[in-house]
């Protein structure tokens, strides 16, 4: 597609937004921006971001301006279905911080991370517990989010008669929690569920929020030894639009140039870091 087709087709889109959440304050370039870093965010998705910009995807998006040496400028919209499509799919943004690697909707980056879902008890209740077919965990009452890998695991498992299920989505702004995966948490803090399954890089950092919370602390545990099908573990990338391959190599050069720097953003939030090959955790440091 030729840019003037592009752009075409991307105001199009733009004009299907009309009235959609803060569209009038965004403009519609024909190429990817280079005098500002235009970053498609939620508003509303700690660990990874926030309006406050304090998120983990905030801090990261940090480090790819200032390698840059330009601004960051959000986007913001809700995720949800659609996303991408409203985001990088109208040109109102260039880059989402983190999408899985491979996904069809948009052109990955090389991953920047690993990571794996995780278990998440109250300390003390499941010690030793590493798996989802430790016998421990049959008939409790286990928070998982609707549509997720785990829950064909808890089924292939028997799980599923005490498995409690969350919306996938939580749109309604006068919701109590920030995201779904902050009740699950919460949900188990307070002794409403006895265990959950949430994807880890979520779980580290609202764990620990639960537990200033109530004063009784969580255990995280990556779960390392599940079998490849349903995938329990995800490499992670930036997300640009199909055909931006001068930006995607850009990008590139970026996280391996900055991989450091990155790491210790990804540690500092309680992200649990697996090897780029095998199911381990990976040490601080190393490749």
């Amino acid at each position: 597609m030729t840019p003037r087709a592009t752009a075409t087709a991307a105001a199009c889109a733009l004009l299907l937004l009309a009235g959609a959440r803060e569209a009038p304050a965004q403009h519609l370039p024909d190429l990817v921006t280079t005098d500002t870093l235009r970053v498609c965010g939620d508003p509303g998705n700690m660990p990874f971001s926030q309006r406050k910009e304090d998120g983990f995807e905030n801090r990261i998006a940090a480090i790819v301006a200032d390698e840059l040496k330009v601004k960051v400028r959000y986007y913001w919209l809700t995720q949800g279905p659609g996303f991408v499509r409203n985001t990088l799919g109208t040109g109102l943004c260039d880059l989402i911080i983190g999408s899985a690697f491979g996904s069809e909707l948009v052109q990955s980056t090389n991953p920047y991370y690993r990571s794996a879902y995780t278990l998440v008890t109250r300390r003390g209740e499941f010690t030793d517990v590493t798996g989802l077919d430790d016998a421990r965990l049959k008939g409790k009452r286990i928070g998982v989010i609707a549509g997720t890998p785990p829950v064909n695991r808890m089924g292939d498992l028997g799980l599923i008669s005490g498995m409690k299920a969350y919306a996938p989505y939580q749109l309604d702004p006068a919701r109590p929690h920030q995201t779904v995966s902050a009740e699950v948490i919460s949900d188990l803090a307070d002794g409403a569920i006895d265990a959950a399954v949430i994807w880890g890089p979520a779980a580290g950092w609202l764990a620990k929020q639960a537990a200033a919370r109530t004063g009784k602390p969580l255990d995280v545990v990556p779960l390392l030894k599940e079998p490849d099908r349903p995938a329990m573990t995800y490499r992670i990338g930036m997300g640009v639009r199909l055909g931006e391959d001068d930006w995607k190599r850009q990008l590139n050069t970026i996280l391996r140039k900055r991989r450091d720097d990155i790491e210790r953003v990804l540690r500092a939030f309680d992200v649990p870091l697996l090897d780029e090959n095998d199911n381990r955790l990976l040490e601080p440091g190393k490749p």
